[in-house]
């Protein structure tokens, strides 16, 4: 989210956006094809070159034995036979059976590779070219690799080193810890096709090792040869530590040919396996596939320096590229946060003859506009608000210039001169004051002066139910106070407290300071009271605009009031009223301390 919100704050940040987008996203999909495309040809092309060396491994094996093969045609010999059919056998006679073995090595490549070659009869006299003629020290029968033979005639058992029918087990001749392959063969009386001895050729196991060491897979990988379970039978000289395959591993293992991965201590490793013709054994090669996979990975890492490198490069032109158009438009925002915060002064100096210089005019053109509609706009609040005080003001006055009236009628009539005099007097100081020469403001001392003379005229009228006390410190005396604000709320406590009530009820009337910026008026009454949900009206009511407040008895209501002081003097002051029923009313005018005003009574004389 911060990263959206940084991206969508800038123009320069977009611009980045954009071309880090529009480079890098084609140019990555374009890697990731050649990547795909690339990797799956390389795998295949390593793949191929694996199972093609293991081909070439099992072939060489395959020639191997196929040569050695030939050597068993030695069994067709007449020497051979005769030694084999005949019990008696001479001097000569084995000479040249020894001389038939030489013949065939001269005669067959790889003769070489084959340690030794021996013949048996069924009675376990035996030839080989190391031991001569020999006895064996047991029955045929007791040998696995006879005894199979014999049910079997017809097959030839080719005997791995670590098999359990190891020829080691009647050729003395081997040396100890020599590791050989033997080669057994039945041999048949050509006429009969009756069995009479056999042939055994023994080859050294070292060759198919050495076989398995000159061919590399990757840089630790390896061939080995393995039986149809995939158990190792002829290792080379890396061949580390052995990992078995399990059943689903060996499974895979069933075919002629193939390849499969499996995972040896944490790293996966690939296996290629083909059969052997001549022996049934698997050539198995095993090299971690990371090693297979080597020119995959040169291919991705350089994919990957090349999407970088891109990416660096665009970064690199934007700069350029924003440094000549995105300086203008910055410059621009500046101006235009310094207008939005006040300054219309933030002109903005011409740069050029584009389309971001005539932004620039555009908007100097603006800021002319708005200090205009900003001037015309406070003198018509200044006139607006001038107008609503003389209109809130001239709501008093009739309807209290009727009552009055009246009572001095009455008070003539009944022949009440002195309370005439004294009641004119006090309307005439009333008025007096209300006009203040059209000044707002007036002290406080002649606000208090104002509704005393009120009070005296009221009380006229109704001298058996009213009494007051005022009671107000000096020191505020020489405040400002708007005009005819408390009037109308001693108005409010006669009519609608002390009238409603049985019996004398007195409004007393108090100010002092509450700080060194408010003053705080309370007129309170002991009059009838309101209940709450008539408390919450009123309070409601008071909030209400002007000219949406319902008229009241005796001029204006609370509302009134409350408003003019909060257009006069803002929203932290006003009215709080709190009345409980047979209890009275209070109401508290909240006013800023004033001292000074200008000659109109305007705001501005502070």
């Amino acid at each position: 989210m911060k990263l959206y919100g940084w991206i969508t704050s800038s123009l320069r940040a977009k611009m980045l956006a954009m071309f880090v987008l529009l480079t890098a996203f084609p140019l990555i999909l374009v890697g990731m094809i050649a990547y795909y495309m690339s990797y799956e040809t390389v795998s295949k092309h390593s793949v191929a070159a694996i199972q093609l060396t293991a081909d070439h491994l099992k072939n060489d094996i395959d020639t191997l034995f196929s040569d050695n093969h030939k050597f068993l045609d030695i069994s067709k010999n007449p020497n051979v036979l005769r030694f084999l059919f005949i019990q008696n056998e001479t001097y000569q006679e084995a000479k040249e059976i020894l001389n038939t073995f030489s013949l065939y090595r001269d005669t067959y490549r790889l003769s070489d590779r084959i340690s030794n070659m021996m013949l048996f009869n069924l009675y376990g006299k035996g030839i080989s070219e190391r031991k001569g003629i020999f006895d064996l020290d047991q029955d045929l029968s007791t040998y696995p690799v006879f005894a199979k033979l014999m049910k079997q005639p017809d097959k030839i058992m080719i005997i791995p080193p670590l098999s359990p029918q190891r020829p080691d087990y009647f050729d003395r001749s081997i040396d100890e810890g020599q590791s050989v392959i033997s080669i057994v063969s039945t041999v048949k009386q050509e006429i009969t096709g009756e069995l009479i001895g056999y042939m055994v050729i023994t080859l050294d196991a070292s060759v198919i090792s050495n076989f398995c060491n000159n061919m590399q897979i990757g840089q630790s990988g390896y061939f080995y040869v393995a039986n149809e379970k995939g158990q190792p039978i002829i290792i080379p000289e890396q061949f580390g530590k052995f990992t078995k395959f399990d059943d689903a591993e060996s499974k895979l293992l069933n075919g002629d040919m193939g390849n499969f991965t499996r995972t040896v201590e944490g790293v996966e490793h690939f296996v290629v396996y083909t059969s052997s013709e001549q022996t049934g054994w698997k050539i198995i090669g095993e090299v971690p596939l990371s090693e297979v996979l080597k020119d995959a990975s040169r291919i991705e890492r350089l994919i990957g320096v090349i999407v970088i490198f891109t990416i660096i490069f665009t970064i690199a032109l934007y700069f350029f590229i924003s440094s000549k158009l995105i300086h203008p438009i910055r410059f621009l925002k500046k101006k235009m946060r310094q207008a939005a915060s006040g300054y219309l002064d933030a002109k903005v100096r011409q740069m050029g003859r584009d389309e971001i210089a005539d932004l620039g005019s555009s908007f100097n053109t603006m800021l002319d506009k708005i200090k205009i509609l900003i001037e015309n706009s406070i003198k018509e609040q200044e006139l607006i608000k001038i107008a609503e005080l003389r209109t809130l003001q001239a709501q008093i006055n009739p309807h209290f210039l009727y009552n009055t009236l009246d009572s001095i009628i009455w008070l003539a009539e009944n022949r009440k001169s002195e309370e005439v005099i004294e009641i004119v007097r006090a309307l005439t100081t009333f008025f007096r004051i209300s006009l203040s020469r059209g000044r707002d403001l007036i002290t406080i001392k002649d606000e208090i002066e104002h509704i005393g003379n009120y009070l005296v005229i009221q009380k006229m009228r109704y001298r058996d139910i009213l009494d007051y006390e005022i009671d107000i410190d000096e020191d505020i005396l020489s405040c400002q106070i708007l005009k005819m604000t408390l009037q109308p709320l001693v108005e409010n406590a006669l009519y609608h407290g002390i009238k409603n009530k049985r019996g004398k009820g007195m409004i007393r009337i108090s100010g002092s300071y509450i700080s060194n910026d408010a003053i705080r008026i309370v007129i309170q009454d002991n009059g009838a009271g309101m209940s709450q949900e008539r408390l919450q009206q009123l309070q409601a009511g008071i909030e209400q605009k002007v000219e949406d407040e319902p008229k009241q008895d005796g001029g204006f209501g609370f509302g009134n009031v409350h408003q003019r002081l909060r257009l006069y003097h803002g929203e932290l002051y006003g009215l709080q009223l709190d009345s409980q029923p047979g209890v009275g009313t209070t109401v508290t005018v909240k006013i800023p301390v004033r001292r000074e005003f200008d000659e109109e009574g305007f705001p501005g004389g502070r």
